[in-house]
């Protein structure tokens, strides 16, 4: 630091320096807080005990894509004559994993946007060039990213576990192959809705525990009485009562892709047409999205 004496004061410089470098903007803005929000989801850069839950769940996931291979390898080897089609499945999968992504969606989401609320960050966030679309958008997209992870690279375990213990491994995976593709949509149709419904109740509390709850608490109980009242009131009005079975939209996708109408919590929603289960899937996440974005314009304001 020099100091330059004046007539009637003294000047300090201070050896600050204007930034010169590239302003990249609104795009580098938004990468910034993607990259944030997966290192957040996974809790990378945090003390041990934000990792415990993340790496739990897709510890989990990872698990039971185990278990499913090392069940059917060992029924394959020890009663070869077994009815394959009750052997664990890629459709089978997300029936046990929708659960788990559910949680870890409760779980993770409040963690990337309840604390920048409660502690009245956000509009460090939205200096210029940041919008409130863009930070939610970005947020949105960090939890959506490594939900699809966590759903897809079980199937793929799974796959390789099927393929490695059949008796004759290349005729499986020459049989099974075209799974691929169905698997790896309805995983994306799964961690996206799961990701989506966790964004919009986080969006709305500034309280993990609240937001967490809630999104459990509406899946047991829709779980508990829509399974019910569908199947105690007439087959026409039930397959509708149906669709409101949080747990089962996005197995709805599911089973329409590997042809199957099982693992359904109310089951008689299957018997609606194709089309009305994959419209009602987008309705609900399409609805979800729209109040995520009116949450993100009031940031703005």
């Amino acid at each position: 630091m020099t100091e330059v004496a004046e007539s009637g004061g003294r000047v300090f410089d201070l050896g600050f320096r204007r930034y010169e470098g590239p302003r990249e903007g609104r795009r580098r803005a938004f990468l910034s807080v993607f990259k944030d929000s997966l290192r957040t989801t996974l809790g990378i850069g945090r003390g041990a005990r934000a990792k415990v839950l993340p790496w739990l769940f897709i510890a989990v996931l990872l698990g039971i894509a185990v278990i499913m291979a090392l069940i059917a390898g060992a029924v394959d080897r020890l009663a070869p004559d077994f009815n394959t089609g009750k052997l664990p499945s890629h459709s089978d999968y997300y029936s046990i994993a929708s659960i788990v992504l559910l949680l870890f969606a409760a779980v993770v989401a409040p963690e990337l946007f309840c604390p920048d609320r409660r502690n009245r960050v956000i509009s460090l966030y939205l200096v210029r060039p940041l919008r409130g679309e863009d930070y939610m958008a970005a947020r949105w997209l960090g939890l959506v990213t490594v939900s699809i992870a966590a759903a897809w690279v079980p199937q793929l375990v799974l796959l390789v576990g099927l393929t490695l213990s059949a008796s004759d491994p290349g005729a499986y995976l020459g049989d099974h192959w075209p799974d691929i593709p169905w698997f790896l949509v309805a995983g994306l149709a799964v961690a996206v809705y799961m990701a989506t419904l966790g964004t919009l109740v986080s969006s709305f509390t500034t309280r993990r525990a609240y937001a967490a709850a809630f999104l459990v608490g509406l899946f047991v109980v829709s779980t508990t009485v829509i399974g019910s009242v569908s199947d105690a009131v007439s087959t026409k009005v039930g397959r509708w009562i149906a669709l409101l079975s949080i747990r089962d939209v996005p197995l709805l996708v599911n089973n329409l892709l590997f042809g199957q109408q099982e693992h359904l919590n109310a089951p008689a929603a299957a018997d609606l047409p194709g089309a009305i289960q994959v419209a009602w899937y987008f309705l609900v996440v399409g609805l979800a999205l729209l109040l995520i974005w009116r949450q993100a314009r009031r940031l703005s304001v």
